[in-house]
């Protein structure tokens, strides 16, 4: 294992814990420590300890492993004494990592009073409960992490229903191990099972039951949400998706795009439920914005079954945005993950015609780096081309609002037409809807004259609208 230094803290260790997951009935956070196993004799695609077994390619270095796993426990502010990395030759069906290491963490727990151990990985319900019984401390793996700090960040009913049903679908397949006052339960006459086997059915009966209620309210839920894109769509404004690997800068960006104050900290998993503000583009039309949760390796497949409903959100989208953090050393494999997440959702990440792809955190980059990122961006056709920028600083986010604006828009045609000053909800539709390259007032007639760019999408619906008020020399305009 790599030495431990107990001393050695996460810039959010020394916190407060909201909601502690350890022992401590004390105001003080919970002391944990962070295991990160890696796997030496596993496929390449499987050293993630992924629990479906792959995520897929890109492989990442012990180091940032490991600082992640401290990140997300920092996330609901445990109070990390100790970390560390293991080397895993081959899995123990029993406690995943070897004898010697168990008792050499053991070691380490006893001497700094650990009351929770965090390992980054996937444990069977039987690892768990032997590792809990060899360190005498609690023990969560990274499924159980991640469901601890979405509960501690849901804030709306709907992000609370969602947590709690993919808490729910993942303890019930763990009774045997979470429910130990079972063992108290003693079968009498008509108990045919063991102890406490009639209770553990009662219980996961119990939970069953309620699945299916909060099941049955995120149906009302998807309902109400698939109301709300028809009446935007009504509207009708283009819906723009943020997604992006937790940490990697979506909500600051959408604050600097939309001048709104969404919670944005540099935890991981700092927003949790969906946010949409509009957005206004340079030539005036208007947009609206979707901040969504950040994506994560090995997101449980549960969790984002549970989130589907907000979800949603990226897949009705006309334009995602994938924001990466190009400072950190493992965005190749964060961007993939989040590429594995959206294929999941049933979304085609190889059509690049609805993403753009935003190269965030360029300000924290020198010179030489900076440098090599904008050629290799400037490679790439203007259809496809990612943008560099700092959403703290601001560079590059005009050049972000233009890109959005021409992917949306997309190919347009020319038209002119004389509008009668006093139709002015006709005017806001042009001007909503269209861009206006050019406008002039008839003296003779008193009308306004108009040159709009029609997005080709709504080109049947001007052409219907605007009949009358069409010039000839307009109608006739080609495509660009």
């Amino acid at each position: 294992m790599k030495p431990v230094d107990p001393k050695r803290h996460s810039r959010e260790t020394d916190r407060g814990a909201e909601r502690p997951v350890g022992h401590s009935t004390s105001a003080e956070p919970t002391r944990a420590f962070v295991l990160v196993p890696i796997l030496e004799s596993a496929p390449r695609a499987e050293r993630d300890d992924s629990p479906s077994g792959a995520m897929g390619g890109a492989s990442r270095t012990a180091e940032a492993r490991l600082e992640e796993a401290v990140g997300l426990a920092g996330a609901i502010e445990l109070n990390v004494v100790g970390q560390g990395t293991v080397r895993v030759a081959k899995r123990r069906p029993a406690t995943l990592i070897g004898r010697g290491k168990v008792e050499e963490i053991a070691a380490i727990v006893r001497g700094e009073e650990v009351e929770l151990v965090v390992v980054d990985a996937a444990l069977t319900p039987a690892q768990q409960r032997n590792l809990e019984k060899a360190w005498d401390a609690k023990v969560i793996d990274r499924t159980g992490l991640i469901l601890e700090i979405f509960g501690s960040r849901a804030r709306t009913r709907e992000g609370r229903l969602q947590v709690e049903l993919a808490h729910l679908t993942w303890q019930k397949s763990r009774l045997v191990r979470s429910w130990t006052h079972l063992e108290r339960q003693r079968g009498g006459v008509g108990f045919m099972g063991g102890p406490g086997e009639t209770q553990i059915e009662t219980d996961r009966r119990l939970i069953q039951d309620r699945i299916t209620r909060i099941e049955k309210e995120l149906v009302s839920v998807r309902k109400t949400r698939a109301l709300h894109r028809e009446t935007r769509r009504r509207v009708p404004y283009p819906i723009v998706a943020i997604v992006g690997y937790t940490n990697a800068g979506k909500s600051t960006l959408f604050n600097r795009l939309t001048n709104a104050e969404v919670l944005a900290e540099d935890l991981l998993f700092a927003t949790l439920d969906p946010t949409l503000r509009g957005l206004k583009l340079p030539a005036g039309h208007m947009a609206i914005l979707s901040d969504t949760v950040g994506f994560i390796s090995d997101i449980p497949t549960d969790l984002v079954a549970a989130f589907r409903a907000t979800l949603e959100e990226v897949t009705e989208a006309d334009l995602i945005m994938h924001v990466r953090d190009v400072s950190h050393p493992d965005t190749d494999a964060q961007a993939q993950d989040v590429n594995t997440v959206l294929s999941s959702l049933g979304i085609d990440v190889e059509d690049r015609t609805h993403f753009i792809e935003v190269l965030n955190k360029i300000d924290l980059l020198d010179a030489g780096e900076r440098a090599s990122i904008q050629a290799a961006a400037e490679r790439h056709s203007p259809e496809d081309r990612p943008i560099p920028l700092s959403a703290i600083t601001g560079e590059g986010v005009d050049t972000l609002l233009t890109a959005i604006e021409t992917r949306l828009l997309g190919e347009v045609a020319h038209c002119s037409v004389a509008l009668d000053p006093a139709n002015g909800a006709a005017v806001n539709w042009i001007y909503e809807r269209c861009t206006v390259t050019g406008r002039e007032h008839d003296d003779d007639t008193g009308e306004i004259l108009l040159d709009v760019d029609v997005p080709m999408k709504r080109l049947a619906e001007f052409n219907q609208r605007f009949s009358k008020e069409l010039r000839a020399e307009g109608a006739s305009s080609g495509a660009s």
